[in-house]
């Protein structure tokens, strides 16, 4: 069910509206997603202005859409609890950015793609709301802007974008919130969604950008169009997923045996509960290598004491 309308954006809570309207467009596929990017909404525009009388209605409209959401996913572990939902959120993000990267890199230049790296920046924004952003994740944000405005550019100008990393500078990404504001805006519920597509990857970028590294194993697979389906658990005759190449347990977890000199502190155990759950997020993008890289990390972690 898609959240209540909100009354008219004011001005001074302006840089809010994308997320916003990316809340409206995951409301019914992703609606995980769809909170905590009005969570991260409200939170900013607290922060914006929560004084001016129409602000103050527009951010306890915005808290009534959160508490409505809360009560209707309030059995939804991913909702409850952060370290669940930051799993989510940061795979759903690294999904789209993969997408994107791949169809860059093959040469595929289209409005669907530079959706899909304009709304990964966004969803980097909002893992915000769990603290502060990794370095990997504010890299992936800054090459992600840059590229949907770069690509952007290069189309409206009639030009030939460059596939993959090159240097990142003098875009801007003023042209790309513009158009995507477009003829909808974060309030009147009209908000149209991307094409999706059905483009299929066959492998995982692991290259450097300039100074961006994507490790392998660190996100959800990239055979995923801009607007990721939601899974019904119904087979598609069209669409198939790419081969999954299955990462090798390492044996020596099969014999492994805790010393008696291990010390585990909360902190292990925390990290180790943040592996399960990245790995049942995975699960839940029929990602198999992710899951089980984190599993074995846990394991590993649990029973040596160290990562």
């Amino acid at each position: 069910m898609a959240a209540p309308a909100l009354p008219p954006l004011p001005p001074p809570l302006k840089s809010i509206q994308h997320h916003l309207r990316t809340a409206q467009e995951l409301d019914k596929r992703e609606p995980v997603v769809a909170y905590y990017c009005r969570l991260y909404a409200m939170q900013t525009g607290m922060k914006l202005d929560s004084k001016t009388p129409e602000c103050r209605k527009f951010l306890c409209k915005l808290m009534d859409q959160l508490e409505a959401m809360k009560k209707q996913f309030g059995d939804n572990e991913a909702i409850t609890q952060e370290i669940v939902g930051s799993a989510h959120v940061e795979n759903y993000a690294l999904k789209m950015f993969l997408y994107a990267d791949n169809e860059d890199r093959a040469g595929q230049f289209h409005k669907n793609m530079i959706k899909s790296f304009y709304t990964a920046s966004l969803l980097i924004d909002v893992l915000t709301v769990f603290g502060e952003l990794s370095e990997e994740n504010a890299q992936h944000r800054k090459y992600a802007r840059w590229k949907a405005a770069y690509i952007h550019n290069c189309l409206k100008n009639g030009e030939t974008p460059q596939p993959g990393p090159i240097g990142m500078e003098g875009e801007s990404f003023a042209d790309v919130e513009r158009e995507e504001a477009g003829s909808s805006s974060a309030h009147s519920g009209t908000t149209q969604p991307a094409s999706t597509s059905t483009y299929e990857a066959n492998i995982i970028p692991t290259s450097n950008y300039t100074g961006i590294h994507i490790p392998p194993g660190a996100h959800a697979p990239a055979n995923t169009p801009a607007e990721v389906p939601h899974n019904t658990g119904v087979t598609s005759n069209t669409i198939q997923p790419a081969p999954q190449n299955i990462p090798l347990v390492d044996p020596s977890l099969y014999s492994a045996q805790s010393g008696g000199e291990v010390r585990l502190t909360p902190e292990d155990f925390a990290r180790a509960q943040k592996y399960c759950k990245y790995a049942g997020s995975a699960l839940q993008y029929e990602d198999v290598s992710t899951a089980v890289q984190n599993l074995q990390k846990a394991l590993k972690l649990l029973i040596t004491g160290r990562e």
